[in-house]
């Protein structure tokens, strides 16, 4: 049997600033541009959760999809949403909040709690058009 991709969406909306406190800020904003604005902004983030396995014979599932949705609200979602991803997020400190890294913070916190299956790839939506994805360390 091959491999099934089981995935959850969930949606949270959150501030940020992209800014590294090495530059000044002409150097911010000159390689984060807009995104480097002293007062931050907001997105609305689309988030996927996928989990690739074999469905369990008795079952059919590769993993109840209300065990993600708890996992992803209670070990990610609850941190992130309406907050300011560079000062109210505490696995967020330090690291500038890019959508490739709240992608890999997603990872890093729900990666433990999926004990069925196994955690395959986080996808971020920044925008409509804009997104990453991750697939582990």
């Amino acid at each position: 049997m091959g491999t099934v991709f089981v995935y959850r969406r969930a949606h949270f909306s959150a501030s940020h600033r992209l800014f590294d406190p090495k530059f000044s800020n002409e150097k911010n904003l000159e390689v984060f541009g807009k995104c480097s604005n002293p007062n931050g902004h907001g997105h609305n983030y689309y988030i996927e959760v996928c989990v690739a396995g074999s469905p369990d014979p008795k079952t059919g599932y590769v993993i109840d999809l209300k065990k993600v949705k708890r996992i992803l609200e209670e070990y990610f979602l609850k941190y992130v949403d309406h907050k300011n991803l560079n000062v109210d997020v505490p696995f967020m400190q330090g690291i500038n909040p890019t959508t490739e890294n709240i992608a890999i913070a997603c990872w890093k916190q729900i990666e433990p709690y999926i004990t069925e299956g196994k955690l395959y790839s986080i996808r971020v939506y920044e925008t409509e058009n804009n997104f990453v994805e991750y697939r582990g360390e």
